[in-house]
């Protein structure tokens, strides 16, 4: 389980990150769009670093909105 962030991107994309994995960030057209490719993302992350024998950083980020 995984905590992301997603937020509407300069170039018209909704772009989504993953901040417990730094530089796991994708995007997409749509909200959907953007969550299915930051899944498959984070899956891919994952792998490599399980392949290379190498930690997965543990979920250490909680998030609060807060209005300003």
């Amino acid at each position: 389980m995984r905590q992301v962030v997603i937020y509407y991107g300069e170039d018209e994309q909704w772009v989504v990150e993953c901040p417990s994995l730094p530089g796991c960030i994708s995007q997409g057209k749509t909200k959907e769009e953007a969550i299915v490719n930051i899944r498959e993302a984070i899956e891919g992350y994952v792998a490599a670093l399980q392949e290379d024998q190498l930690p997965v950083p543990p979920e250490r980020f909680d998030t609060i909105l807060l209005a300003v």
